[in-house]
């Protein structure tokens, strides 16, 4: 009789106990369920966390100089190319990226089976790995909002998993940083990068990670593109806020950052789980981080499908060492298909250049860029950017 009534009493108590799994969503429970999921959908496509670090680390150069710190994408157009990277074939293969949040749309639009995420600041790569730990432990946009941005959402007005961007963008701009969940946050993440990622962080790397993630904290949505460290933050008028980001839409009127969509968080987080997203510190004119990933590449029969540089070739114009990345480039194992996405920025007026935008981004096949550069066409980055480039079309 006593083995039935308790019996009786676990089944009652079973709902209630599911609804506080899924309605709490303070951290440990978030990564209670994340750790639960892992453990029963193991990612045998993927790499073994051993393998991913062992990788990312291996093929990594000494961390270089760069003048700013990009917490975020300055690149106001950067949806515009989206439908030309359909209309191209632009899917599966490996994507290639620079710079920060911003590969996580187009790796969400390319739905690619690799990704490997360059910069020659040490910063940039240490604050992937913070993305990949709230990768780890954000199951939904919102929660990924929330422990980006250390603030803990309330469970009374937990977001709706189809919540809209805007609804999101609406709901953290009220929220509130809470300083305890940034310490204990801060505190998981470095646990999580450590221990779970099997990533050893030197003193210098702990103290970016804090830098950085202490940097979303204080300026929440508002948080953007700035000169350096050292410098002056505001934005001037000039670079667009994470939340402008967020809400960005393409030639379309559509929205599209990796936010926006569940589905395409949802495939850019199974990617992270997979620990196919590869984080290299690699200068593009040097002679190792570039050439070492090309190499892996080719041994395990992945072809380049995008590479999205930015405007970093002006910087290797002006540094005397674009030869150097263009012979780089001609290690990796490319097709017809290959496609850069670049930027030209607002130093001058792009051609492609819209209305309301300080860059125009571009697309250039991979092939016609070593062809065209064997031909001598490239005599500065103006010459690069204006030369056979393939501009959106709405």
């Amino acid at each position: 009789m006593v083995y039935r009534l308790n019996r009786v009493l676990l089944l009652l108590s079973l709902p209630i106990l599911i609804f506080t799994l899924s309605s709490t969503w303070h951290l440990d429970t978030s990564r209670a369920l994340s750790q639960a999921q892992t453990a029963q959908s193991p990612q045998a496509d993927g790499l073994s966390i051993s393998e991913w670090s062992r990788l990312s680390r291996d093929m990594s150069e000494e961390g270089g100089y760069f003048r700013s710190d990009n917490f975020t994408s300055n690149e106001t157009p950067y949806l515009q190319i989206v439908d030309k990277l359909k209309e191209l074939g632009a899917t599966g293969g490996a994507y290639l990226g620079v710079g920060p949040e911003q590969n996580f749309t187009y790796i969400a639009k390319v739905r690619p089976k690799i990704a490997v995420l360059f910069d020659i600041r040490r910063q940039a790569v240490i604050q992937h790995l913070m993305y990949k730990a709230i990768f780890y432990h954000s199951p939904t946009r919102a929660q990924f909002l929330s422990l980006l941005l250390s603030r803990p959402i309330p469970k009374e007005k937990i977001p709706a998993v189809e919540a809209s961007p805007a609804e999101l963008v609406a709901f953290f701009d009220q929220a509130v940083a809470d300083e305890k969940s940034y310490t204990a946050n801060l505190a998981l993440i470095r646990k999580t990068i450590v221990e779970d990622f099997q990533y050893p962080l030197s003193a210098g790397d702990v103290d970016r990670l804090a830098y950085v993630y202490k940097t979303f904290k204080t300026e929440g949505l508002e948080i953007a593109f700035r000169i350096d460290s050292f410098g002056d933050p505001g934005r001037g008028g000039y670079f667009p806020a994470l939340k402008d980001l967020i809400l960005q839409t393409d030639l379309n009127g559509k929205l599209g950052n990796f936010l926006a969509v569940k589905d395409d968080y949802d495939f850019v987080r199974s990617l992270q789980r997979k620990n196919m997203v590869l984080m290299v510190v690699a200068d593009f004119g040097g002679t190792k981080g570039l050439a070492a990933v090309a190499d892996y590449l080719k041994k395990n029969s992945y072809t380049v499908t995008t590479f999205y540089t930015s405007n970093v070739e002006q910087y290797l114009f002006e540094g005397g060492t674009f030869e150097a990345f263009v012979n780089n480039v001609r290690k990796f194992p490319l097709n017809e298909k290959s496609l850069f996405i670049r930027s030209a920025s607002g130093r001058f007026a792009h051609p492609a250049r819209l209305p309301g935008h300080r860059s125009a981004t571009l697309l250039q096949k991979m092939q016609v860029f070593l062809k065209d550069f064997d031909e001598g066409r490239y005599q500065s980055h103006y010459d690069l950017v204006t030369t056979n480039y393939i501009a959106p079309e709405k």
